[in-house]
């Protein structure tokens, strides 16, 4: 399925085999057992998917959508040869254990990512590079035409997320950011709660996330053979190679290197992209933003906070749940994955009436981009959304930075009357790696 130009039957099989015998060509020689096993989707429908960045995260996604009905995954992309014949081998495998004939070899592997993005029998990308590499990936994949699912947070800084929406909106693409508890009916039901009044006016939210990044100063060993560091680097400042910024295989740890600030926004970006987007949905914020921080040294609360137009506050600071807490004039309501408490209890019971104000109901994050790509519509975590989620990250980060009180005009997304503040909204991309 494409918006653009349909390659020809022997243009894709070339394509999808490098026209080698005795190999299985997608999706036309792929037997109907295959596709009956995944929902019998026509080749003609199914999205055709590349994949940027597979390491543990991609991976994860990556077995989440091959069991997606009506998906055919053609690529993979990683800098580390290892990871990428991991996620090649993993696909041909899956295909292959549902394929009568045993076999199949149809997963084509890239070190460079926009190889992947000339295919014009790819409909779409996931990504899922370290963080340094959103921006440049998913506005590279925009101009080629690509409708995108891109990790959480969308980049580092606020002048990357906003380019990206420019370049999403400009190509007409679908983009699905992965801040997927929009499509967890315990947060949608918290924020629809907040949103019709039940816990009378909303005076202050409460996220509890983790801290702001710190500079890089891990020691230089040598870089493996199977990993292109340069290329891992991309547009991010030069540094020697590290094994907690790339880790080996065998220890796949959970994105060590968001916690140095050449590469990440520390637990602000991380869970923080999860939970001020929840915070944001319910306010109402989802196109807007706060318009005061405060870091803990200048705020009257004595953590980082922000103020928001409504009068609302919210405040990073840490309480049991580590999610996000609602406090009301008349009510408090407490979400995380785990689970949905409010206070009085009943709250949890109500059922949202048809005259009040639903949400965008998604339950399946992967679904809806899917759905979403079908239709050509916005998903339930369109870009727009999680470039404003993306900003309130970097707005805390850099207010602990420059540690004094901001104001920010959401609107024209710059800093009143603060030239060094705006200054920090961008950042210098190493060349010749520029979007």
């Amino acid at each position: 399925m494409s918006s653009r130009k349909q390659v020809t039957r022997g243009q894709f099989i070339r394509q999808a085999t490098g026209a080698a015998m005795g190999l299985v060509a997608f999706p036309y020689l792929i037997p109907s057992s295959v596709w009956a096993a995944t929902g019998a989707v026509p080749p003609s429908d199914r999205i055709t998917l590349g994949f940027i960045g597979v390491g543990k995260q991609g991976t994860y996604l990556l077995r989440s959508f091959l069991n997606e009905p009506g998906t055919q995954v053609l690529a993979v992309c990683d800098v580390d040869a290892l990871k990428r014949k991991r996620a090649k081998d993993l696909t041909e495998a899956y295909y292959a254990e549902h394929s009568s004939v045993g076999t199949f070899n149809g997963c084509t592997g890239y070190n460079d990512f926009r190889e992947l993005l000339a295919r014009e029998d790819i409909d779409a990308v996931v990504i899922a590079t370290p963080d340094h590499w959103h921006a440049n990936t998913a506005i590279h994949a925009a101009r080629a035409g690509k409708d995108i699912y891109c990790e959480k947070p969308l980049a580092q800084s606020i002048e990357e997320v906003r380019a990206m929406v420019t370049a999403v909106r400009r190509f007409g693409r679908v983009f699905q950011t992965g801040s997927m508890q929009r499509s967890d009916g315990r947060f949608r039901l918290a924020c629809e709660l907040v949103r019709n009044g039940y816990i009378g006016r909303v005076e202050t939210v409460t996220v509890d996330v983790g801290g702001p990044p710190i500079g890089c100063d891990l020691p230089a060993e040598t870089v493996p053979d199977y990993l292109d560091w340069e290329r891992w680097l991309g547009p991010a400042p030069w540094r020697p190679y590290h094994p907690i910024l790339a880790p080996p295989i065998s220890d796949d740890n959970w994105a060590m290197w968001r916690r140095y600030r050449d590469f990440g926004g520390g637990g602000m970006t991380d869970w923080g992209a999860h939970h001020f987007d929840i915070a944001q949905w319910a306010l109402g914020m989802g196109h807007s933003g706060p318009v005061a921080i405060d870091p803990p040294g200048a705020s009257k609360t004595g953590v980082l906070t922000y103020a928001y137009a409504n009068r609302v506050t919210m405040t990073r600071d840490t309480f049991d749940g580590f999610g996000v807490l609602f406090t009301g004039t008349e009510g408090r309501i407490e979400v995380n994955r785990q689970y949905i408490k409010t206070w009085p209890d009943q709250l949890a019971k109500v059922r949202i009436g048809p005259g009040d104000v639903h949400l965008y109901q998604s339950n399946n994050h992967y679904a809806d981009w899917l759905q979403a790509i079908r239709t050509r519509s916005k998903p339930v975590c369109d870009v727009e959304i999680g470039a404003r989620s993306a900003t309130v990250c970097h707005l805390g980060n850099l207010a602990y930075q420059l540690g004094r009180p901001l104001q920010w005009d959401p609107q024209h997304e710059r800093f009143v009357n603060d030239p060094e503040a705006n200054r920090m909204l961008s950042r210098p991309e190493r060349s010749p790696w520029h979007a």
